[in-house]
This record gives structure tokens, C-alpha cells and sequence, in this order.
């Protein structure tokens, strides 16, 4: 009977698979879960938990990563630059340094949030935080650090921002710390912003905050990993702990509130920082909305200094696979949906990790892009120099496309830059008599 329903595209297995395990079936496999990075390596079918690449069936898939980049014949800003160098410019001549959310950095790109699970041997977030200094990038440090870690001077979350601080290079660079519900309940951002630990980013003006409302990977969930038995216990009376996973082991699904959020609701949270933080920058998250548009406009109009739009590729340690395969927009919808005033930053996430994509999401509108999944993977390969290369690649690309295209900062970048095979433009007419 299964052969027979297999040789007929019903997925047989899978329910076969689902009868013997029940609600564990919904997450990706347990097992690793802690030292395992999912996401690394894309399974058939997205099994992994990964969501990465086009479905089989072509639907799914991210429109970003079918655009190309147009390069033009006649390059009027290229001439522009040969005048003011006096010499022909070259790819070495583009101006990577960006301004992201109210910081300088030395590239557009910023590290994505990392959260309260512990990847890898150690917390990976501690080598990266250095790396990312040392780069001059900001660096965003992640939800429920403070409910499932605590505070206080050995903290993760303080050992994140310490190693940040230490490798701090003069004048660039910035720490951005996310708050969810869970989060506020702790009072994390007016520990941090009164830690005198904190005092050199803050009163540099290298400090900020995220409000988080939603995630790429699961938009309309909060949060969720997996914990052992005595983490489970002693975070039970915070979090909704399950058993959902059928371990023998005891391990359970931890998972956090999305919180509740309206135009209003945003514009008061937004007013609530910017009064009690003054001094420290203020950033708002939005997961992959149908009203994204709406989202980023209500955001900037109450004086955010960055939007970030995390698309449906974001990666994550966890997430329920239906989310993963067939739930969120992907980034590069998000980016053809919003209209970023002049001024205003936008800051985008979702399987960034070389240059052609992160060029592209610039020309659509983006001001920086944030390295996630990939930087953990490159901090899990070398902590003291995997993520440094890897940017170092990703800015050369971006160097050498941006000049491509006859341009010489990001922001210069437009999507007329972009050619998309879906939705081809018009050849225009040939002259009479034929082509010239």
C-alpha cells in the first residue's frame, strides 16, 4: 500500500513517520540540538529544518535569488569618478563604509541576533562578538538572554557585550540589544543601560536597542529551543515548557510570547524608548508580514533609527517545520513591498553569506544586511578568524559587483541595477531601418 501511494506523490512515509512519533514530528530531529548548527546543510525536502532553496516543485522559492545584476554599457558616475581620481577607478575604489541604524560601521552589514541557546562548544556568540569588532560592524545580541541566563557580571549577555567592547575599534561599530516579553519582564534593557559595564558604548553613542516583534523563521511565534530536564524545571514558571518531543531524556520545548502588537501599540513602545534610553539608539524587528509596508512606515514615522525585516530564509536553531517550508514572505517580497523614505535606514536578514545576494537585497532598498546562520558557522569553523574571512569574501564580491554596475558606495545601488527573468522588461523598439 505505501508503494503505491509513494508512486502516487502521497508522502507515506512521513505520516508513517508522524503515527509513530506524533507531535515530535513537527520539529526537526532533537538529537545534536545544542551542538548541532541546523540550517548547515540543506537535507532533501528541507528536512533539516533548514527551508533553504527553492521547494521541488519551484514553488516557495526566494524571487531575491533570481534577480541579476544589470551591469550598463555607458557608466556616467564612472566618468564622474575618473575625473575626481584622475586615473580610472577600479573595484578597490568602492566606499564599503555604511551608516547602520544610527552607527558608523565599516561595511553594510551588521551581525544578526544571536540568542540564549548556546551553539557549539561554549558560547559561539563570544568569539563572533569579538570578530565583529574587529571588523567594525554592529552587532545585534539576541532575545531571552537574561530570563534563561541571568544577569550580573558573568552573564552571557554580559560576556557578549564585554568581548564586543574590548575588541571595540575607535569610532565605528555599536551594540544593539533585543528585549521580548520575557525580556521586559526582566528589566534587560534598564540593567544594561544602567550597568556602568555599558557606560563606554552608551556614552559613545555605540549602544542601542531592538524592540523584537516577530522572527523570519517562525512569524507569529516567539521564541523556542530545546532544554535539558533542570533547565526545563527552573524555567518553567517563565516559559511555556512541554513535553512535545518524546525524549526519554527528558528534554522539552521551551517556548517564549510573541507579544501583541498594534500601530498604536508600536508607536507607544517606540516613544517608551526613545524617552527612558536617550541616549541609546532605537531599532525595531519585524518578521515577514503580508503588512510589512504598513509595519516599517508606522515604525520609521515614530522615530526608529532602523527597520529590520527579517525574511522567511532567516535561519534558526528551532522551528516548527511547517514554518520553515510555507509560512512568512520571503526578503526579497518584504524589500519589493517597502518604500524606505530618504533617511531612513532598513536592515534586512535571511540567508545572507555572499556577496551577489547581499548586493542585490542592497539594490532593492536595503541599507545593510545582517549575517546570521553563516557567521555562527563561520565562528564554529575558526573563533578567532572564521568570520573575519568570511567577510572579507563577501566584501570583496560586493566591491567587485558594486563596481560592476558603475557605482562606488552601496547606497548608491537602485533596482534599476537588477534584471529579474520573471517579470522581464519590454525590449524597447528598434529604430526604423533596423538596429544602428
Amino acid at each position: 500500500m505505501s508503494a503505491a501511494l509513494e508512486a502516487a506523490g502521497f508522502p507515506a512515509e512521513a505520516v508513517r513517520a508522524r503515527a509513530r512519533a506524533g507531535t515530535a514530528e513537527v520539529f526537526p530531529a532533537a538529537d545534536g540540538y545544542g551542538t548541532r548548527l541546523f540550517g548547515a546543510a540543506p537535507e532533501p525536502h528541507g528536512r533539516d529544518g533548514s527551508g533553504a532553496g527553492p521547494a521541488p516543485d519551484g514553488q516557495g522559492g526566494d524571487w531575491l535569488d533570481s534577480l541579476r545584476l544589470a551591469p550598463p554599457v555607458f557608466m556616467p558616475r564612472r566618468l564622474e569618478k575618473l575625473i575626481d581620481l584622475g586615473r580610472e577607478p577600479s573595484y578597490e575604489d568602492v566606499d564599503l563604509r555604511t551608516p547602520v541604524g544610527g552607527f558608523a560601521s565599516r561595511l553594510p552589514l551588521y551581525l544578526s541576533a544571536f540568542g540564549s541557546t548556546r551553539a557549539g562548544s561554549g558560547d559561539l556568540g563570544v568569539a563572533a562578538a569579538r570578530q565583529a569588532a574587529r571588523l567594525g560592524i554592529p552587532m545585534v545580541i539576541g532575545e531571552n538572554m537574561v530570563p534563561v541566563h541571568g544577569y550580573g557580571s558573568r552573564s552571557a549577555l554580559l560576556e557578549r557585550v564585554t568581548a564586543y567592547a574590548e575588541d571595540l575599534a575607535d569610532g565605528v561599530g555599536g551594540v544593539v540589544v533585543q528585549q521580548s516579553t520575557e525580556d521586559a519582564d526582566s528589566e534587560v534593557w534598564n540593567l544594561l543601560y544602567s550597568d556602568p559595564g555599558s557606560r563606554p558604548l552608551r556614552d559613545s553613542g555605540r549602544l542601542g536597542f531592538e524592540l523584537k516583534t516577530g522572527q523570519g523563521a517562525k512569524p507569529g511565534l516567539g521564541g523556542m529551543t530545546v532544554v535539558d530536564a533542570a533547565e526545563a524545571e527552573r524555567l518553567a514558571g517563565r516559559f511555556a515548557v512541554r513535553d512535545l518531543l518524546g525524549e526519554p531524556a527528558g528534554r522539552r520545548l521551551r517556548s517564549a510570547t510573541p507579544g501583541t502588537f498594534t500601530e498604536e501599540i508600536l508607536r507607544q513602545q517606540l516613544r517608551f524608548m526613545r524617552n527612558n534610553f536617550p541616549l541609546a539608539r532605537t531599532w525595531v524587528k519585524f518578521h515577514p508580514g503580508r503588512d510589512i509596508a504598513r509595519a516599517a512606515t508606522t515604525a520609521w514615522a515614530a522615530g526608529a533609527d532602523a527597520v529590520t525585516v527579517d525574511g522567511a530564509e532567516g535561519g534558526t536553531g528551532w522551528a516548527p517545520r511547517v514554518f520553515l517550508d510555507r509560512a512568512g514572505l520571503p526578503l526579497g517580497e518584504c524589500l519589493r513591498r517597502i518604500e524606505r523614505p530618504s533617511g531612513a535606514h532598513l536592515l534586512a536578514s535571511g540567508r545572507m553569506w555572499e556577496g551577489g545576494r547581499a548586493v542585490r537585497a542592497l539594490a532593492l532598498g536595503a541599507t545593510a544586511v545582517g549575517l546570521g546562520r553563516a557567521a555562527l558557522l563561520a565562528v564554529d569553523e575558526d573563533p578567532r578568524e572564521g568570520l573575519v574571512r568570511l567577510v572579507d569574501a563577501l566584501a570583496l564580491e560586493a566591491r567587485l559587483l558594486i563596481s560592476a554596475v558603475g557605482q562606488y558606495r552601496p547606497a548608491d545601488l537602485t533596482p534599476e541595477d537588477l534584471w529579474s527573468p520573471l517579470d522581464p522588461a519590454p525590449a524597447a523598439p528598434l529604430p526604423v531601418g533596423g538596429p544602428v
